[in-house]
This record gives C-alpha cells, sequence and structure tokens, in this order.
C-alpha cells in the first residue's frame, strides 16, 4: 500500500511538472519582443525588415523560446551580451519560423570572439589523423553550436551576400533532427523523400563538376565538400539571395520553400 501511495505521489509530481511546463513554453511562444528588441534586430539583422509582417507574431514567440531554452556561453575572453544573444537567436528562428520544427536538443551556443581552432579527426580504414583547422562556425549533433561572434555579425549585417554563418550551422541544426547529418532533413507532409533525394543529388552532382572544372557556380564552392554542406549553403542563399538560387536551381528551390513553407523570393 506504501509503494502504490508512493508512485501515486511521483507521479502527481511528474504530471505537475509537465504541466507547468507546457504552460511555461505557451506563454513563451505567445509572449512579444519589445519595441527595443525590434530596433536591434532591425539594425543588426537587417534580412529581418524583409521577413512579412504575417510572421512576426510567431518569430516573436519562438525567439523568446529560444533565449529561455538555450545558454550562451562566451571563449577565449568573449563576454556575450544581451544584443549577441538576440541577433543569433532570431536568425536561428528564421529556419523554423512557419514550421513545427524545433532544437528540442539544443541548450548551448558557444560563442568565440573571432574564428577559432578545431580538432579535425580522418579516418582512412584503420589510419585514424587528426588535423587542427581554423573555423567560423561548428554544429554539432544536438548541440553545441560554435559561432565566431565577428563572422556572425558580418553575415548577418551582409544580409545579400549570401554567406551567414549563423544559417548555416543551424542549417545542420535543422538537418540533424532527423537523427543523422546527411543532407536530408524530416521534409514535411506531402513532400516525396524519393523527389527530395533525386532534385538534390542530381543539383549536388552538377555543382561538385563545376566546382572540379572551374567554373563560377551561383552557389558557393563549399558545399562540393559533401551532400550537407551543400544542404547548409543552399540555405544560406535561399535567405539572403533567394531569386540567384531559383534561376539557378529552381527545383531545389522549390523542395527547399515547401520545408520550411517559406518564399523569400516575393520578399522583396
Amino acid at each position: 500500500m506504501l509503494v502504490f501511495l508512493l508512485i501515486i505521489v511521483v507521479l502527481g509530481v511528474i504530471g505537475a511538472l509537465y504541466v507547468r511546463r507546457v504552460r511555461h513554453r505557451r506563454a513563451l511562444l505567445s509572449a512579444p519582443l519589445t519595441d527595443r528588441e525590434w530596433d536591434i534586430l532591425f539594425d543588426a539583422v537587417p534580412l529581418l525588415r524583409r521577413m512579412p509582417v504575417k510572421f512576426r507574431a510567431a518569430f516573436e514567440g519562438k525567439v523568446n523560446l529560444f533565449l529561455d531554452q538555450v545558454e550562451f556561453q562566451g571563449c577565449n575572453g568573449l563576454e556575450v551580451t544581451e544584443d549577441m544573444e538576440l541577433s543569433v537567436a532570431a536568425q536561428a528562428c528564421l529556419l523554423v519560423v512557419n514550421t513545427d520544427r524545433w532544437y528540442d536538443k539544443l541548450t548551448t551556443v558557444l560563442m568565440y570572439p573571432a574564428a577559432f581552432k578545431s580538432k579535425q579527426v580522418r579516418r582512412d580504414g584503420y589510419v585514424v589523423s587528426e588535423a587542427e583547422v581554423v573555423r567560423t562556425g561548428e554544429s554539432w549533433s544536438r548541440g553545441p553550436v560554435i559561432l565566431s561572434w565577428r563572422d556572425a555579425q558580418i553575415g548577418a549585417e551582409q544580409d545579400r551576400s549570401g554567406h551567414n554563418v549563423v544559417l548555416h550551422e543551424f542549417a545542420h541544426q535543422l538537418d540533424d533532427l532527423s537523427g543523422r547529418t546527411n543532407g536530408i532533413p524530416v521534409l514535411e507532409p506531402g513532400q516525396a523523400y524519393a523527389t527530395w533525394e533525386a532534385v538534390f543529388v542530381d543539383a549536388f552532382d552538377r555543382h561538385v563538376d563545376g566546382v572540379e572544372n572551374g567554373r563560377r557556380t551561383a552557389i558557393d564552392a563549399y558545399g562540393a565538400t559533401n551532400h550537407q554542406e551543400y544542404f547548409a549553403v543552399v540555405i544560406e542563399l535561399f535567405y539572403e539571395r533567394p531569386a540567384v538560387l531559383k534561376r539557378a536551381e529552381p527545383k531545389v528551390y522549390e523542395q527547399i520553400s515547401k520545408l520550411l513553407r517559406l518564399d523569400p523570393v516575393t520578399w522583396g
């Protein structure tokens, strides 16, 4: 009898905590940003000026949820400010502004003042080698995301360059929601994986051929590294130079547009 009562109490506590968590999440998702926060964002992330007003309510709530969920940590002496956190959160939330996807497992963003060194492990059969490489960003499965603040800041300010390290690394996080970072994210209902694969494999192969033969490509040459990097650089272009992507790879643009339920060509 005592054990039974104890189980009831424990289940009650768990249930109460769950209800509290659900209510807290709903409150965050319905909370607006302040005028001051919008002023900061419009200045730091000018891409947001083009985002249609109809997305703002959902966007505000997701930014608030992101800031509540994710801890920002400065590295190599960087003091992370509220403005920095707001900038990164806003760009991350652009990728999920009109879908039900969320970075459920992400809890940490590490930020360096500038480009940082990272160990790269390579395996060739039984031979494993390590090398230090300089990076502007990294995305680990289920976190953390690691960013160079200098490059994140420049990427956000130059909103028509087609290069944005925050969008790039969070594209990897989006990709990883499927359980693997391989360029095949969880698709929207009605999207066929066979169609996605056919479109992206064909586009990737042509991109690799163009890069290897020294041709100028609309999509960044880094996208020829592998399928997941191709997906990430395409996401950068989709937001910052959508018309360029649509002209160069209309089928790729169509698939990304369906995935994110957005059409930034119409944003102006």
